[in-house]
């Protein structure tokens, strides 16, 4: 399942930050309950880009006092993660290992290699299963 080329052009004329801001609230609430601040630590005071490559669309969160604030698109980001959307999907409903990916050249880490890591093991931290079981069901009504 990929984006189609019209709705990646529409995506990527909007604004950045509410999706940003969304990603912040879900990241602060994943973080408060599975990380311990050892493991935010090494993105403290560093922004981090997750782009869906297919879908024109970039999130950017920064990390300060343990927890995260929506960015712009104009800060530079200490590390970015992209992937196409079937990518972070598959990795969400863990039909795919992030290592996998990666070494498929498929997931991209870029910058800052431990901010990078902590993010990626926090976004693994994440249940997004029921959510990517919805996108599957709209991707099948095509």
């Amino acid at each position: 399942m990929s984006v189609p080329a019209p709705v990646a052009a529409l995506i990527a004329r909007l604004p950045a930050l509410p999706p940003s801001m969304v990603a912040a609230a879900v990241l602060n609430r994943v973080a408060a309950r599975y990380a311990d601040p050892q493991s935010l630590a090494p993105l403290e005071g560093k922004a981090v880009r997750v782009t869906v490559l297919d879908a024109g669309l970039a999130i950017t969160v920064r990390c300060t006092g343990g927890r995260f604030v929506a960015t712009g698109r104009g800060v530079v980001p200490a590390a970015t993660i992209a992937a196409a959307l079937a990518d972070f999907m598959a990795l969400a409903a863990r039909r795919e290992d992030p290592d996998t990916l990666f070494f498929a050249r498929r997931l991209t880490l870029e910058g800052d290699t431990e901010a990078s890591l902590a993010m990626r093991n926090l976004l693994d931290r994440v249940d997004v299963a029921p959510v990517a079981a919805w996108f599957t069901r709209i991707a099948a009504r095509r």
